[in-house]
């Protein structure tokens, strides 16, 4: 009667009952870091007092400031090099690929449980695994030997019958998903996907609905680990890591959604979010500026081989900009040997790095007032680097045949086959350096890495509001990326400076002037990406308090960790009488208790209402210690 979710949790499961809600701790058995979040997470364990890490096996990939403009990335990257050698960590070198994609193909086992800082973490889940983004702290907390606790998850059932038509791709299931989910509708959940649909699915594809999970605020999304699994790992010469894990008969979810492939069409997320769901069909003839292919989320050998076979022999628009990246050097070196990459050159397309490029907002930013398809995750505001530009998530068929046209097309309607996997893959790990364990060699911090901030120990809250957004305010609202902001991952003083740049650039200096303060936000604050700087660069400009009416969960718990206290309103409707720079006072917080409502008091408009919180007795405490890092060494201390 067990699913395949819980039976990887029971496995790994350390303290708790694995009752839907209740808090519960489980034993990790790999990470991955990136170098946007990279740096901070081993500046956290290095404060840990470990010799080595305890994991089975973790890896530091570089993958998202490749850009050298400036001494800055270059100095982290040899920091993260460095620091990984001396702990114990697996080093992928600039160029090797996409954490998530290098993962799956080299690191990745079926029943394995993953801790990733970053929000993608759960592409692992197309391996059938347990594969969970979170921040930089609980990944360190996770090499440091320390259980990673959450709530037992709602477990809901995708069943997926029949088969995709041709020109209709694994995107399009998980945009589908999407579309009746939205992205807040995963929080709290794992999704299980299943039927006889799924056995047509290869890992490839399995990883681009996996990696999108993440846009539904999901714990995690998975696979089970069946003849697909295997196929894929032998072809990766990992045959030896395959075991089959697949859900009993008569497994028991807490909700099913099924989904016919027979019935779907290509689709599309529209600007800005990507729940906004359209079909390709209602935007056919669409003018299209600029085509970026590529990405954690499709970026395999197979959708790019796909996208060579349509591009063959064609030309590229001559209004189209068409870019693509490649997910591993593996993939670049499988398209080179087989002959698609002279035929994606041929077409006059723009050939990248193999790393997340145009996705995490590192160049190829649009023109004005541009159309700009993109087979990525995630299409929010601004994210692309020009404000103006509308940005579309479709699939690399999608964007393929919209690149040659000029213009929107549906791939339904253009004769072209779809790759398939490769006998063997080439196998070459070269640049991924294997650790020394040697301490004894010097980890090098250049000038542009600042010692973490911290914070003091919970005592009274009784500051101004320092911003009130509205719903589905992202990280990347809170803190930027781009080849602009991402350099200062490290320095956490500097980059504060940026905090809420994009919607109020006034924020820094209002903090600055009021000692910091409180965050009023709407729905779903804290969307997207896993980054711990949207808590930790407010955490250092004084914030001490969100009061939302929800929050994403990795952000909810990032804010937890930074020692502040994430609330929600009793009565949504108390927002609508908050203003900027009202004083508002949290009676009595210093004796935060589990389940126990808070009142505050608008001193400004002499009023006072009720805020809540899903607390539990450890999170209360990290945040009256004034974060993770504090109770940790308060720990330690006693």
């Amino acid at each position: 009667m067990k699913s395949v979710a819980y039976k990887i949790l029971e496995k790994h499961l350390v303290e708790g009952q694995m009752i839907q809600g209740e808090p519960i701790k489980i034993h990790i058995d790999t990470t991955l870091t990136q170098d946007a979040t990279g740096t901070m997470t081993y500046l956290q364990l290095e404060k840990m007092g470990i010799d080595k890490v305890k994991t089975d096996c973790s890896v530091s990939y570089i993958d998202h400031n490749t850009l050298q403009n400036g001494f800055m990335n270059a100095d982290d990257h040899r920091y993260l090099q460095t620091v990984a050698d001396a702990y114990g960590v697996y080093y992928s070198k600039a160029g090797n690929g996409i954490c998530h994609q290098v993962q799956l193909e080299r690191f990745d086992k079926p029943g394995q449980t993953l801790l990733g800082s970053d929000s993608h973490t759960p592409t692992g889940g197309a391996m059938g695994m347990i594969a969970i983004g979170a921040g930089g702290l609980d990944v360190a907390c996770a090499m440091a030997g320390i259980p990673f606790s959450l709530k037992m998850p709602k477990i809901i059932n995708i069943k997926l019958t029949g088969k995709l038509k041709h020109g209709v791709a694994a995107k399009d299931i998980i945009l589908k998903v999407l579309e009746i989910l939205s992205v807040k509708g995963g929080v709290g959940n794992i999704l299980e996907y299943s039927g006889e649909g799924i056995d047509t699915l290869s890992v490839p594809e399995r990883s681009t609905i996996t990696n999108m999970g993440a846009e539904l605020g999901a714990t995690t999304s998975l696979f089970p680990s069946d003849n697909q699994t295997k196929i894929f790992l032998e072809k990766q010469g990992r045959g030896q890591d395959y075991i089959e894990i697949v859900a009993d008969e008569d497994a028991i979810y807490d909700e099913v959604i099924e989904i016919n492939l027979n019935e779907l069409e290509p689709l599309v997320a529209a600007p800005h979010s990507p729940d906004n769901i359209e079909t390709v069909t209602s935007l056919v003839g669409k003018k299209v500026d600029q085509i970026c292919i590529g990405s954690c989320t499709n970026s395999s050998f197979t959708d790019l081989c796909t996208v060579a076979n349509i591009l063959k022999g064609k030309k590229v628009h001559s209004d189209v900009s068409l870019s693509i990246s490649f997910g591993s050097k593996q993939v670049l070196e499988m398209l080179a040997k087989c002959g698609a990459l002279n035929d994606i050159l041929s077409s006059g397309a723009r050939v990248l790095e193999a790393t997340c490029g145009p996705c995490i907002g590192m160049g190829q930013s649009p023109k004005s007032d541009a159309v700009s398809l993109r087979t990525f995750n995630r299409n929010f505001y601004g994210r692309s680097g020009t404000m103006s530009a509308g940005v579309y998530l479709v699939s690399p068929e999608v964007a393929a045949v919209s690149a040659i046209a000029g213009v929107i097309t549906n791939p339904m309607d253009i004769e072209f086959e779809k790759a398939q996997m490769p006998a063997t893959y080439i196998i070459d790990d070269s640049m991924i350096l294997v650790p020394t364990r040697d301490k004894s060699k010097v980890i090098e911090k250049g000038p542009n890495i600042k010692d973490l901030p911290s914070k003091e120990p919970l005592s009274t809250i009784d500051k101004k509001v320092m911003i009130k957004v509205e719903d589905n305010i992202t990280t990347d609202h809170i803190m930027p990326a781009g080849a602009k902001v991402l350099p200062y991952r490290s320095n956490i003083e500097k980059i504060s400076e940026f905090c809420f740049s994009q919607i109020d650039e006034n924020f820094y200096s209002r903090c600055k002037a009021n000692d910091g303060g409180i965050i009023v936000a709407g729905d779903n604050y804290g969307q997207g990406s896993s980054r711990e700087h949207a808590a930790l660069a407010p955490m250092y400009l004084g914030i001490d308090a969100v009061i939302a009416k929800s929050y994403a969960r990795i952000h909810q718990q990032n804010l937890i960790n930074s020692g502040i206290i994430p609330t929600v309103f009793e009565n949504p409707h108390d927002m609508d009488a908050i203003d900027l720079l009202d004083e508002l006072e949290f009676v009595d917080v210093a004796n935060l208790e589990v389940d126990q409502p808070l009142v505050v008091n608008n001193k400004t408009k002499g009023t006072s209402f009720k805020v809540l919180h899903n607390l539990t007795s450890e999170q209360i405490d990290t945040i009256k210690n004034g974060g993770l890092l504090n109770t940790i060494k308060k720990s330690v201390m006693n």
